[in-house]
Formats: structure tokens, sequence, C-alpha cells
């Protein structure tokens, strides 16, 4: 075997991450940059953004073996069936070629019923790809969409070149926890990676696990990264923590989008309504466990709100998507870039009926598919909001 040569990790090898914070072990991509991070300690916040949903490394090589140690930080939750392990997919020239796994890394343990947390230690990890073609190529590493993953050090039997970004269109998009990609079979197969494969666009991918709660500087984040497409799907997160009402959430929605228009003036702008959650239909946040289902191995989710407190602006999906839909409407009439879709068009009530929501809440890898499929046929399909313009 020839001998393999250390490159270092660096912010023009990585794609879809915002910041790049050197740690004692090597470096790890933020979805946030800094000055976002310090403005909320809210710690499923640090959790989702760490974890680099959408986040690759690009290079070119004649590589047959290339190898990359991490420091993963898996989650586990104190009762509940263990969390799958990460998946790393290797992408040769735009196809899947290789996908595995690393051992090691922390574990943090959480308490549901308690809130406590614990991070347990654990040692760094190689994950290694070998049998490659003999031959210059454009590869991609997909890293975990659901562990914070510290890259150690990438190692390959052949030179690496970084890759310029190209003529490809950049889309950045702004989701929850399904954007984020739960429950996903791996990092290349989330909807919004899926997606942007099929629009032939390169991703960037904001979706907050947890976290899609319109937080100013999320939509500034948004405001000053360059984007060709942008994309914000709102609501299920603002039902899930009970977070506003609908007095709060009307100016939130419009200072998130102007803030956004800020620094992208004219770009097509899509602003989504949320898939169908029957749970949160027309029943008020918060979101709890219902642990009843453990003893069977099985997490699952029921809404804990009392649907006659609507009349009092408790926000369900139903009042959100038609307020977003009256939103978009108003600001179109001075905004023609701007668009809406409403969400159930990706995954709707024949949906659930085909493909149910396993714990209530978060779809499975199959609806993560049709969800691609759909997004990218409204989206990049003819006369879509993401069409290219030929006039």
């Amino acid at each position: 075997m020839n001998d393999l040569t250390t490159t270092p990790i660096t912010a023009e090898l990585l794609r879809g991450a915002l910041d790049l914070e050197r740690t004692e072990h090597g470096v790890l991509p933020h979805r946030l940059p800094a000055r976002a991070r310090a403005q909320c300690t809210d710690g499923q916040l640090a959790m989702a953004e760490a974890q680099p949903s959408g986040v690759r490394l690009v290079f070119r090589t004649r590589a047959t073996v290339v190898e990359l140690d991490t420091l993963r930080t898996k989650m586990a939750y104190v009762g509940a069936p263990p969390r799958p392990d990460g998946v790393y997919d290797l992408l040769v020239d735009g196809s899947l070629a290789g996908q595995s796994g690393v051992s090691g890394g922390r574990v943090h343990v959480v308490d549901m019923t308690t809130g406590a947390t614990e991070t347990r230690p654990g040692p760094v990890g190689t994950v290694r790809f070998a049998d490659l073609p003999d031959r210059a190529k454009h590869v991609e590493i997909w890293l975990p969409h659901n562990e914070i993953t510290e890259l150690v050090a990438l190692r390959t039997d052949a030179p690496v070149e970084p890759v310029p970004q190209g003529s490809r269109r950049v889309w950045l998009h702004h989701g929850s926890s399904i954007s984020h990609g739960s429950d996903a079979a791996s990092p290349s197969t989330t909807w919004p990676a899926l997606a942007a494969s099929l629009g032939g666009v390169e991703l960037v991918n904001l979706g907050l696990g947890g976290s899609a709660l319109l937080d100013p500087f999320t939509a500034r984040a948004m405001r000053d990264t360059p984007a060709d497409l942008i994309s914000v799907k709102i609501g299920l997160n603002l039902v899930n923590m009970d977070l506003m009402r609908l007095r709060a959430f009307t100016p939130a929605v419009h200072g998130f989008l102007d803030t956004l228009r800020e620094g992208h003036p004219t770009t097509p702008l899509l602003v989504v309504s949320p898939i169908l959650c029957p749970i949160h239909e027309d029943t008020p946040g918060p979101t709890a466990p219902d642990f009843s289902t453990l003893g069977a191995g099985r997490l699952q989710f029921r809404a804990a709100g009392d649907p006659a407190e609507r009349a009092a602006g408790r926000l369900t999906l139903n009042v959100i998507r038609e307020e977003l839909a009256r939103i978009v409407q108003q600001r179109s009439a001075d905004d023609p870039h701007v668009h809406h879709a409403d969400g159930r068009v990706l995954y709707g009530e024949a949906d659930f009926a085909d493909l149910p929501l396993p714990d209530q809440l978060h779809p499975d890898a199959a609806t993560h598919r049709r969800m691609a499929d759909r997004f990218a046929e409204l989206a990049f399909g003819a006369g879509g909001p993401f069409t290219v313009r030929t006039d």
C-alpha cells in the first residue's frame, strides 16, 4: 500500500459550513457563525447547529484510499432506544460510492424527564474508503447529519486539490429537524440534499432541529451568506415549543423576511409552511414525549396543548399555514420574487396514510425521498420559483 499523506482540513475543502472552529483535536464545522452562537446559549440550538447536516468535504484527487479521523459526539436519551450511528456518504463524480461510520467518540446523554445532561468521553475514530478508481475524480465526503463531528485528519494516497465553487447555483435553506434530516437514512439522502441533487444546485442547509424559531441571529446569518436561491420552512418548531402567540408570530415572520431581503433583495425566496403533522394540525403545543411506547422500544410524541386556546392566539399548524399564505400574498405586492408553498404539497393526508410518521413527528427515510421529489418538481420544475429564467 502506498504511504498516506495528511492534508490540512481548511475551509476551502468544506461546503455547507458557515464557520470553522479550531479545537484541541482539529476543526469543528458550524452551521451558524460565532456571533450568532454567542447570542443564544440554548443547548438544543448548540447541538443542532454543530451537527453538520449538508456539510461535506469536497476535493479532487487520484487517491484510491481516503481516511478521515473524526471525533464524534453522539446523542443518547435516558430510557429511549439508542440513536442510530452516524453515516458518512462517499460520492465520486456525483454518485454514491461508499458508506461507513466511525467508532468511539463522545456520548451526550439527556434525561428528558429532568433535563439533566452528561457527556461521556471517548476516543477519535477513523472512517476509511479504499479501492477507489485510480483516476482524477471529484470526491465528496458527506458528514453525518445527526452527530457533532470534529475533523481531526484527512489522509490520502495521492495529492488533494480544492474544487472551485463552479457555476452551480447556491441554495440556502432553513427549517426544522425535518429539514435537518431527522430519521433520514444518511446525510446525502435528507430531503434537502436529495432535492439539491435533483435541482443541480449547491446546498447550504440551515435545517436546525428544534431551532427553526424565527431567531433574528439566524436571519442575519442567512442575510450574510452568499446565495442564489433561498427557502425558509416555518412553523413546526414554533408549535413544538409553544414559543409565541399569533400576535408575535406575524411581525416576527415579517422581521425575519425583512432581514433576508437586506442581503438578498431580489433573490428568489420561497416560504414553505409545515408538512402535515396530525397531532398539531389543530392542537397547540407544546410537544411532549409519549413514554407509553418505550416498553416496545419506540419513542413517540404527543400534543400537550388545548385546542380551545386557539381563540386566545395559541398557534397550530393550520393557523400558521393560513397566516403564512396571507403574509406572502401581502409582501408579493411589492416583492415579485417572494413565493409561497403549502407544506402539505410535500407531505399531506394521502402520504400520511401511506407513509405515517413513525413517532408522530418526523418522517422516515422513504418520506424524505418523496418530499425531495415533490420539492424538486415544485421549486426547480417548469414555472417553479427556482427555475432558471431565460428572459
